[in-house]
């Protein structure tokens, strides 16, 4: 009858004890004389140590990235909206610039242009002598040229009744152009006689008219070496 060999049995004891041998007696300072355990034990802290600085830091960048765009989130709720709401009203937003340019576009019209500046100064002229004033001063002062368009400012001294002077500026107020009164004074006319009652107005009349293209590209020229010359140091 055969008989079973008995089954080979594994000492752990004698396995932990030689993997603690390797530790004892070790000189940390001397990490090139370690046996195979201490090397291995010390790289896999390293490693593990590594791995979990770098998930930390991974996972830092990550959790303030998703705050900032959780803090976005709110605008570009509001962005979308306003962008829905113009996309639905983009047909009456086109009507309304259409609108808007056709204005302008009648504003334009309301400026003579420098042929027409002639033109202008004797309607104003011609505004007075209608309504019986005399003009004592009528003198065009210097042209201030803007952005876009020009500004003359006239001096103008005129005498006549009360009701005609008042006339003669709805007049000027109601020409194709635009004319404004401004620096208004109105006193008693020194005559020889003082119940004759005629007025005596002083005004500064302001019109304007718009820069033609030669005129609107020296301007952006005088603008363009201005801002060149402010920034040089």
């Amino acid at each position: 009858m055969a008989t079973k060999s008995p089954s080979p049995s594994i000492d752990f004891g004698g396995m932990f004890e030689r993997a603690a041998s390797q530790f004892r007696g070790v000189d940390w300072k001397e990490p090139g004389q370690w046996q195979v355990l201490p090397k291995l034990a010390v790289w896999l802290a390293v490693t593990a140590a590594i791995v979990g600085l770098s998930w930390f830091a991974v996972l830092s960048t990550s959790t303030e990235d998703l705050e900032a765009e959780r803090a976005r989130e709110p605008g570009l709720k509001d962005q979308y909206r306003n962008r829905l709401a113009q996309a639905v009203n983009l047909t009456e937003l086109r009507k309304q610039k259409q609108q808007v340019q056709e204005y302008v576009t009648q504003l334009e019209k309301q400026l003579p242009g420098k042929a027409d500046m002639d033109a202008l100064l004797s309607d104003i002229n011609q505004a007075g002598l209608g309504r019986g004033l005399q003009f004592e001063l009528f003198r065009p002062g210097q042209v201030q040229v803007k952005d876009y368009y020009a500004e003359l400012p006239i001096t103008i001294r005129v005498s006549g009744r009360y009701h005609d002077i008042g006339a003669f500026a709805a007049d000027v107020a109601n020409l194709s152009r635009i004319v404004t009164l401004q620096n208004l004074s109105i006193a008693p006319l020194q005559a020889r006689d003082s119940t004759s009652g005629m007025l005596a107005m002083d005004a500064t009349a302001h019109t304007y008219r718009y820069l033609d293209p030669t005129e609107v590209a020296e301007q952006r020229q005088a603008k363009a070496k201005a801002t060149a010359g402010g920034a040089k140091p």
